[in-house]
């Protein structure tokens, strides 16, 4: 740690301020008073004790640091322009303009040494739980009594309202009870929120919550107190547990006429009260984005420290390579993403033995075939792992006894899961899921928007799918929830028609990058479509594809997951009719979408006008497929408790329901013609 005087700390803390300040103010837009009030634990953090290499950001062994409070973002863009990172001051001058690497909020993949994308409130806090957790897990499997590659800690500063929020709750509760000593915060403690006083809705004791949850809880009375501060992290960092630092602060800190006030949070200080400011903290008034000499050449000090740090660590990891070179070649492989092909030849093929099978049984079996080949995968349920067949048979849980577990209880923390699992993917090194059923995909939505806007790829398990899984009726019956996930940007939504196509759903999930993966997957049996009549499930890679064919088709019938069997058999009804059918299979619109023009043409021609598309959902979204002739097969209203046979019979799910409506929009074409 550097040792440097008192004076020296102001001087460096007051330029953390005045960056994020001016920032601020030449944006005419941002929120000045979290960074003026926390730039001392920035600083401290930084300056004194994280360990990290500007030079390399994504450097593995660097400590993480997690800014919850993602709307103080120009605190964490000053502190990554003075330490070194490729974030310029011209970057600083751009901050919430377009084009920028300084947006608003911080965002992942946007901006060198931003680790998770914030904002949203209590978010950044359950990604840094993730992180930590895969942390613990790659640990226990990779360091060694010797030498421990992987020794560091998850940092984070949060806010008052991220702590209001329920999946800071969920996280914290795992965290603790997980006894995650890798993991530190400071709780911004600063008395205010956009309405004004935290008082008028938070007045719970936050400490005695943290202690219950099982956290080591400090308390800092002074926000500028350095020496305090240093000792807090001393022991933290000695305890075993997860540690919060509760840290009085003052929102707009060293403003006469706005410091704790709710004016300072999320708007520019006004020219004359940046003036003010300046000169109330002795600094110049009419200097803008000014960084003195002496503190530019501490931290270009600070720069050259993490580069000898990473070069250490290499030497370090270089030994490990020497004594234990199958785990340091595993160890570079999962860091990379690199899996090889073996998982792949063990993705179970399932035959057609006439019995009826659950795409979320078949899901389990597959996890469980390609698990001993893929040592990074690694996950578990809300408390639903009977339900959703995500517990791998050969492997312990993950535990505060036994961190290289790798199932995992999430117990009912479905915005918790969601958000742990994108820290867990932001981290790196291991391929985790997390499942529930669908209908609570509700919970999860926030957290799957920031994974797939930070574009990392944790695999989500939605099993009860649909109004077919029947007795529990239309409060775990998911009708609109396909269509929800559909609309979210870059993510993959996959719905299977049977085991086999399920297969190959987990195969993309694993393969794909750079976003989230929902696997859609029935409570109820289903056909299995043999593959000696049917062709390959492996085409389900395509999004859609032609499942049965009469040659010359005069209308296309497009289905996906358990509706693909029912809609077979209305295809045969019909050709007993004398009408010419095409069956697709549709398990994702968005690999289908990926497909060439020449592709999507063939498997739906544009001259065939006649089309139906059958899904136990909502029709909207199905329009572009549909034409302006097609009709829909579509639930418009909420299910009902009823055993499955009978609700979808109800619904009008039914080979029967299925041909009238092909029939129908047959006769609406030929009136056209």
């Amino acid at each position: 740690m550097p040792v440097v005087s008192r004076e020296f700390d102001e001087l460096a803390i007051n330029t953390i301020r005045f960056l994020a300040v001016d920032g601020v103010q030449k944006a005419n837009s941002g929120h000045p008073g979290m960074p003026m009030g926390c730039a001392p634990i920035g600083y401290t953090l930084f300056a004194k004790y994280m360990n990290y290499n500007p030079s390399n950001p994504k450097w593995y062994n660097r400590d993480r640091f997690v800014l919850s409070a993602g709307h103080g973002s120009m605190l964490l863009y000053s502190l990554l322009h003075l330490t070194g990172f490729e974030v310029s001051l011209d970057d600083l001058k751009s901050f919430r303009q377009f084009g920028s690497i300084t947006p608003g909020h911080p965002e992942y993949h946007l901006t060198p040494g931003v680790e998770t994308t914030t904002g949203p409130l209590g978010q950044g806090f359950a990604n840094a739980v993730g992180m930590a957790i895969a942390q613990k897990y790659l640990s226990a499997k990779f360091n060694k009594d010797d030498i421990k590659i992987i020794d560091h800690h998850i940092y984070g500063i949060c806010s008052d309202g991220d702590l209001m929020e329920g999946v800071s709750h969920e996280a914290a509760s795992l965290a603790g009870h997980l006894k995650l000593g890798n993991l530190i915060f400071f709780y911004d403690d600063n008395d205010i929120s956009i309405d004004g006083s935290t008082d008028l809705s938070f007045t719970e004791n936050v400490g005695k919550r943290f202690e219950a949850y099982n956290w080591h809880v400090q308390h800092i009375e002074d926000v500028n107190d350095i020496e305090a501060i240093e000792n807090a992290i001393k022991s933290a960092l000695k305890d075993k547990r997860p540690s919060i630092i509760v840290t009085r602060t003052h929102i707009g800190y060293g403003s006469p006429n706005k410091q704790d006030t709710a004016e300072v949070h999320g708007s520019p200080l006004g020219e004359e009260e940046v003036k003010l400011t300046k000169k109330n903290l002795g600094w110049p008034e009419d200097e803008k984005f000014l960084i003195p000499d002496k503190v530019m050449n501490f931290f270009d000090e600070i720069k050259r420290k993490g580069e000898e740090k990473e070069e250490n660590w290499n030497k370090l990891f270089n030994k490990y390579k020497e004594k234990y070179p199958g785990d340091a070649k595993l160890f570079i492989d999962l860091k990379n993403g690199n899996y090889g092909d073996e998982w792949k030849s063990k993705l179970p093929v399932f035959k057609d033995e006439g019995k009826k099978v659950a795409t979320r049984a078949g899901s389990g079996k597959v996890l469980n075939a390609i698990a001993s080949s893929l040592p990074g995968l690694i996950g578990g349920s809300a408390d639903l792992a009977p339900s959703n067949n995500t517990m791998l048979k050969d492997y312990p849980v993950f535990s505060s006894e036994n961190y290289g577990g790798r199932n995992f209880h999430f117990g009912v923390r479905e915005h918790g899961m969601a958000s742990i699992l994108t820290g867990m993917a932001l981290y790196g090194g291991v391929i985790p899921y997390g499942g529930t059923f669908l209908i609570f995909s509700d919970y999860l939505r926030p957290a799957i928007r920031l994974a797939s806007l930070s574009g990392v790829r944790p695999i989500y398990v939605f099993t009860h799918d649909s109004i077919g899984l029947g007795e529990d009726g239309p409060t775990h019956q998911p009708v609109e929830h396909l269509s929800s996930l559909r609309a979210i940007p870059k993510a993959i939504v996959i719905r299977p028609a049977d085991v086999n196509e399920t297969a190959y759903a987990w195969q993309y999930a694993i393969e794909h990058k750079g976003s989230p993966v929902a696997l859609i997957l029935t409570r109820q049996g289903l056909l299995v479509l043999d593959q000696e009549k049917y062709p390959s499930a492996n085409n389900l890679l395509k999004g859609a594809y032609i499942l049965k064919d009469a040659g010359s088709p005069e209308i296309i019938l497009m289905a996906s997951g358990s509706e693909v069997g029912i809609t077979l058999k209305a295809a045969e009804k019909l050709e007993t009719a004398g009408v010419k059918v095409r069956v697709v299979s549709f398990p994702s619109w968005e690999l289908f979408e990926q497909q060439s023009s020449e592709y999507k043409e063939k498997v739906l021609p544009s001259n065939i006008k006649a089309r139906v598309s059958v899904e136990a959902g909502v029709k909207h979204g199905w329009e572009r497929y549909l034409g302006d002739f097609g009709e829909a097969v579509s639930i418009e209203r909420f299910g009902a408790s009823a055993p499955v046979e009978i609700v979808m019979e109800k619904y009008g799910y039914t080979p029967d329901n299925i041909s009238e409506t092909a029939r129908r929009v047959l006769a609406k074409l030929e009136k056209v013609n």
